[in-house]
Protein backbone atom coordinates (compact mmCIF):
# COMPACT_ATOMS: atom_id res chain seq x y z
CA UNK A 1 0.00 0.00 0.00
CA UNK A 2 1.29 3.46 -0.89
CA UNK A 3 2.17 5.85 1.93
CA UNK A 4 1.68 9.64 2.07
CA UNK A 5 3.33 11.78 4.73
CA UNK A 6 2.01 15.31 5.27
CA UNK A 7 4.22 17.60 7.34
CA UNK A 8 2.02 20.48 8.42
CA UNK A 9 -1.38 18.79 8.49
CA UNK A 10 -4.32 21.11 9.13
CA UNK A 11 -7.99 21.57 8.27
CA UNK A 12 -7.38 23.30 4.93
CA UNK A 13 -4.89 22.19 2.28
CA UNK A 14 -3.45 19.41 4.44
CA UNK A 15 -6.81 17.75 5.06
CA UNK A 16 -7.87 18.15 1.43
CA UNK A 17 -4.67 16.56 0.12
CA UNK A 18 -4.98 13.75 2.65
CA UNK A 19 -8.53 13.03 1.48
CA UNK A 20 -7.50 13.08 -2.18
CA UNK A 21 -4.66 10.61 -1.72
CA UNK A 22 -6.74 8.44 0.61
CA UNK A 23 -9.28 7.93 -2.18
CA UNK A 24 -6.41 6.41 -4.18
CA UNK A 25 -5.62 3.90 -1.44
CA UNK A 26 -2.79 5.69 0.37
CA UNK A 27 -2.13 5.24 4.06
CA UNK A 28 -1.52 8.54 5.84
CA UNK A 29 1.07 9.87 8.26
CA UNK A 30 0.13 13.31 9.56
CA UNK A 31 2.55 15.65 11.34
CA UNK A 32 1.25 18.65 13.26
CA UNK A 33 1.73 20.46 16.57
CA UNK A 34 -1.59 19.62 18.23
CA UNK A 35 -2.30 16.14 19.61
CA UNK A 36 -6.04 16.77 19.92
CA UNK A 37 -6.38 17.75 16.26
CA UNK A 38 -4.36 14.72 15.20
CA UNK A 39 -6.51 12.40 17.30
CA UNK A 40 -9.65 13.84 15.71
CA UNK A 41 -8.16 13.38 12.24
CA UNK A 42 -7.21 9.79 12.98
CA UNK A 43 -10.72 9.03 14.18
CA UNK A 44 -12.33 10.74 11.20
CA UNK A 45 -10.25 8.83 8.68
CA UNK A 46 -10.72 5.55 10.56
CA UNK A 47 -14.49 6.01 10.27
CA UNK A 48 -13.99 6.12 6.49
CA UNK A 49 -11.82 3.02 6.50
CA UNK A 50 -8.59 4.97 5.93
CA UNK A 51 -5.42 4.09 7.86
CA UNK A 52 -4.06 7.34 9.30
CA UNK A 53 -1.62 8.01 12.11
CA UNK A 54 -0.79 11.36 13.65
CA UNK A 55 2.60 12.40 15.01
CA UNK A 56 3.25 15.51 17.07
CA UNK A 57 5.99 17.72 15.64
CA UNK A 58 7.16 21.30 15.86
CA UNK A 59 8.34 21.73 12.28
CA UNK A 60 10.31 24.85 13.20
CA UNK A 61 12.49 22.65 15.43
CA UNK A 62 14.90 20.28 13.69
CA UNK A 63 15.10 17.70 16.50
CA UNK A 64 11.33 17.57 16.93
CA UNK A 65 10.85 17.15 13.19
CA UNK A 66 13.42 14.39 12.87
CA UNK A 67 11.95 12.51 15.83
CA UNK A 68 8.44 12.63 14.37
CA UNK A 69 9.66 11.53 10.94
CA UNK A 70 11.56 8.60 12.45
CA UNK A 71 8.46 7.54 14.38
CA UNK A 72 6.29 7.78 11.27
CA UNK A 73 8.71 5.69 9.21
CA UNK A 74 9.02 3.10 11.98
CA UNK A 75 5.22 2.87 12.16
CA UNK A 76 4.21 2.89 8.50
CA UNK A 77 7.40 2.57 6.46
CA UNK A 78 9.13 5.07 4.24
CA UNK A 79 6.61 7.31 2.46
CA UNK A 80 6.19 7.31 -1.29
CA UNK A 81 5.06 10.93 -1.20
CA UNK A 82 6.04 13.86 1.03
CA UNK A 83 3.83 16.92 1.26
CA UNK A 84 5.34 19.90 3.10
CA UNK A 85 2.60 22.33 4.04
CA UNK A 86 3.90 24.46 6.92
CA UNK A 87 4.08 28.23 7.27
CA UNK A 88 2.95 30.93 9.67
CA UNK A 89 0.93 34.07 8.92
CA UNK A 90 2.45 36.66 11.24
CA UNK A 91 1.26 40.22 10.77
CA UNK A 92 3.79 42.84 11.86
CA UNK A 93 5.49 45.91 10.52
CA UNK A 94 8.84 44.72 9.23
CA UNK A 95 10.78 47.23 11.30
CA UNK A 96 8.96 46.04 14.42
CA UNK A 97 9.33 42.30 13.72
CA UNK A 98 11.62 40.67 16.31
CA UNK A 99 14.46 38.89 14.52
CA UNK A 100 13.85 35.83 16.69
CA UNK A 101 10.28 35.58 15.37
CA UNK A 102 11.48 36.11 11.81
CA UNK A 103 14.06 33.32 12.20
CA UNK A 104 11.48 30.95 13.68
CA UNK A 105 9.06 31.61 10.81
CA UNK A 106 11.80 30.99 8.24
CA UNK A 107 12.70 27.78 10.03
CA UNK A 108 9.09 26.64 9.79
CA UNK A 109 8.65 27.65 6.15
CA UNK A 110 12.01 26.55 4.74
CA UNK A 111 14.38 24.77 7.11
CA UNK A 112 11.70 22.29 8.15
CA UNK A 113 11.14 21.51 4.49
CA UNK A 114 14.84 20.77 4.03
CA UNK A 115 14.91 18.58 7.15
CA UNK A 116 11.98 16.52 5.85
CA UNK A 117 13.48 16.18 2.39
CA UNK A 118 16.86 15.12 3.74
CA UNK A 119 15.35 12.59 6.14
CA UNK A 120 13.18 10.88 3.52
CA UNK A 121 15.59 11.16 0.61
CA UNK A 122 17.76 8.05 1.23
CA UNK A 123 14.87 5.59 0.91
CA UNK A 124 13.50 7.32 -2.18
CA UNK A 125 16.96 7.37 -3.75
CA UNK A 126 17.44 3.66 -2.98
CA UNK A 127 14.24 2.68 -4.80
CA UNK A 128 14.70 5.41 -7.44
CA UNK A 129 11.18 6.74 -7.02
CA UNK A 130 9.33 9.24 -4.88
CA UNK A 131 7.51 12.54 -4.89
CA UNK A 132 8.18 15.61 -2.77
CA UNK A 133 5.60 18.40 -3.05
CA UNK A 134 5.77 21.73 -1.25
CA UNK A 135 3.02 24.27 -0.68
CA UNK A 136 4.12 27.59 -2.10
CA UNK A 137 2.43 30.96 -2.13
CA UNK A 138 1.79 33.81 -4.52
CA UNK A 139 3.90 36.14 -2.36
CA UNK A 140 6.94 34.35 -3.79
CA UNK A 141 5.92 35.62 -7.22
CA UNK A 142 4.70 39.06 -6.10
CA UNK A 143 6.72 39.99 -3.00
CA UNK A 144 5.62 43.60 -3.29
CA UNK A 145 2.26 42.47 -1.92
CA UNK A 146 3.90 41.20 1.26
CA UNK A 147 3.90 44.39 3.31
CA UNK A 148 2.96 43.46 6.85
CA UNK A 149 3.78 39.75 6.47
CA UNK A 150 7.52 39.94 5.83
CA UNK A 151 8.40 36.57 7.34
CA UNK A 152 5.78 34.75 5.25
CA UNK A 153 6.88 36.56 2.09
CA UNK A 154 10.53 35.74 2.71
CA UNK A 155 9.67 32.17 3.65
CA UNK A 156 7.67 31.43 0.53
CA UNK A 157 10.31 33.05 -1.69
CA UNK A 158 13.04 30.97 -0.06
CA UNK A 159 10.96 27.80 -0.28
CA UNK A 160 10.45 28.37 -4.01
CA UNK A 161 14.20 28.66 -4.47
CA UNK A 162 14.82 25.54 -2.41
CA UNK A 163 12.32 23.53 -4.47
CA UNK A 164 13.94 24.51 -7.76
CA UNK A 165 17.37 23.59 -6.41
CA UNK A 166 16.14 20.24 -5.08
CA UNK A 167 14.28 19.42 -8.29
CA UNK A 168 17.40 19.75 -10.41
CA UNK A 169 19.44 17.69 -7.97
CA UNK A 170 16.99 14.86 -7.36
CA UNK A 171 15.37 14.35 -10.76
CA UNK A 172 18.27 12.15 -11.97
CA UNK A 173 17.59 9.91 -8.96
CA UNK A 174 13.98 9.36 -10.01
CA UNK A 175 12.52 11.74 -7.41
CA UNK A 176 9.97 14.33 -8.51
CA UNK A 177 10.23 17.60 -6.57
CA UNK A 178 7.68 20.34 -7.20
CA UNK A 179 5.76 23.19 -5.62
CA UNK A 180 2.11 24.13 -5.86
CA UNK A 181 2.26 27.92 -5.75
CA UNK A 182 -1.16 29.08 -4.56
CA UNK A 183 -1.71 32.63 -5.77
CA UNK A 184 -4.78 33.47 -3.74
CA UNK A 185 -6.60 33.10 -0.43
CA UNK A 186 -7.58 29.50 0.26
CA UNK A 187 -11.20 29.17 1.38
CA UNK A 188 -13.87 26.47 1.01
CA UNK A 189 -16.59 27.18 -1.51
CA UNK A 190 -14.48 29.61 -3.53
CA UNK A 191 -12.30 29.29 -6.61
CA UNK A 192 -9.49 28.54 -4.14
CA UNK A 193 -11.34 25.68 -2.46
CA UNK A 194 -8.87 23.27 -0.81
CA UNK A 195 -10.40 20.27 -2.55
CA UNK A 196 -9.83 21.87 -5.97
CA UNK A 197 -6.24 22.68 -5.07
CA UNK A 198 -5.63 19.16 -3.75
CA UNK A 199 -6.27 17.83 -7.24
CA UNK A 200 -3.14 19.62 -8.44
CA UNK A 201 -1.00 17.80 -5.88
CA UNK A 202 -2.35 14.52 -7.20
CA UNK A 203 -1.78 15.57 -10.81
CA UNK A 204 1.86 16.42 -10.07
CA UNK A 205 2.39 13.10 -8.30
CA UNK A 206 0.99 11.20 -11.28
CA UNK A 207 3.07 12.94 -13.95
CA UNK A 208 5.46 10.67 -15.87
CA UNK A 209 9.13 11.68 -15.60
CA UNK A 210 9.21 13.11 -19.12
CA UNK A 211 6.46 15.57 -18.17
CA UNK A 212 7.57 16.53 -14.65
CA UNK A 213 6.77 20.11 -13.66
CA UNK A 214 8.77 21.87 -10.98
CA UNK A 215 6.13 24.52 -10.29
CA UNK A 216 2.36 24.53 -10.69
CA UNK A 217 0.98 28.05 -10.20
CA UNK A 218 -2.66 27.92 -9.18
CA UNK A 219 -4.52 31.14 -9.95
CA UNK A 220 -8.05 29.64 -10.06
Amino acid sequence: MKHLLIAGFGPGIGAAVARRFATEGFTLSLLARGRDALDAAEAGFAAQGVAARGFVADLSDTASTRDALAEAVATSGSPDVLIYNAARWREARTMSLPPEDFAQDLSLAVTGALVCAQALHPAMRARRSGTMLFTGGGLALHPGSGAGVASLTAGKAALRGLVHALAAELAPEGIHVATVTIAGQVAPGTAFDPDIIAGHYWDLHMQPPAAWEVERVFRA
